[in-house]
């Protein structure tokens, strides 16, 4: 490795951080103030990342041009809700709506990082690639985890919406392909296929670039 790509290496792991600590953390509290304690006695209702972090998905975090990354599942226990359906997607939806959140505060902060550091300090500026970094990983996270496959927050989300009939038919598919299909989506880019899940990821892209580029 480089010490360009280590350096990149260092900020992408570091902007992770708080995006995978706070989606979880979400997950956690959310689940715990409807009702669930579940999250809580497994001490997850905590922003301290080493609750949230698994050891392979950090190891996976860690290398260069890695696509993916994860942390651990909050465990939930939907019959301790008051409206279970309901109330588990509402806690599910509250990581990726952590995410959006995190990622509109680290745009304001990079705003004003901008505004008020001088324009030759800002040339190979740790902060503004780490801030950069943040908002972009933060929304990619967001959108890629309302994916409704495999284990993804969007297999708790879009069920909600849907009418019986569909809700059935979606969750037997889901726990049939639902995974295959998500690897698959990852993986087929590698072998030359069109990228799928960058059209996907778009809005999210979109969304940073207008935050970044808002920036004066």
């Amino acid at each position: 490795m480089t010490q360009a790509e280590i350096l990149d290496t260092v900020i992408r792991f570091l902007a992770l951080l708080p995006a995978l600590t706070f989606h979880e953390f979400a997950h956690a509290y959310s689940a715990y103030r409807l009702g669930d304690p579940t999250a809580r006695s497994a001490g997850r209702v905590s922003l301290n990342p080493l609750r949230h972090l698994d050891p392979i998905g950090t190891l996976m975090i860690l290398i260069p041009k890695s696509p993916i990354g994860w942390a651990k599942p909050v465990p939930v226990n939907p019959y301790n809700f008051r409206e279970p359906e309901r109330d588990l997607m509402i806690s599910t939806a509250c990581g990726p709506l952590a995410n959006l959140a995190e990622g509109l505060i680290a745009g304001a902060i990079l705003r004003v990082v901008l505004i008020v550091t001088p324009l030759a300090m800002l040339q190979n500026s740790f902060l503004v690639t780490f801030l950069v970094w943040l908002v972009l990983i933060n929304f990619a996270l967001a959108m890629f985890n309302l994916l409704p496959l495999g284990p993804l927050d969007g297999h708790s989300v879009l069920p909600y919406f849907l009418p019986y009939n569909q809700k059935v038919a979606y969750h037997s598919f889901n726990s049939r392909y639902g995974m295959p299909v998500l690897i698959a989506l990852i993986a087929l880019p590698f072998f030359g296929v069109p990228n799928i899940l960058g059209y996907w990821l778009y809005p999210a892209y979109k969304l940073a670039g207008l935050v970044i580029g808002a920036s004066p």
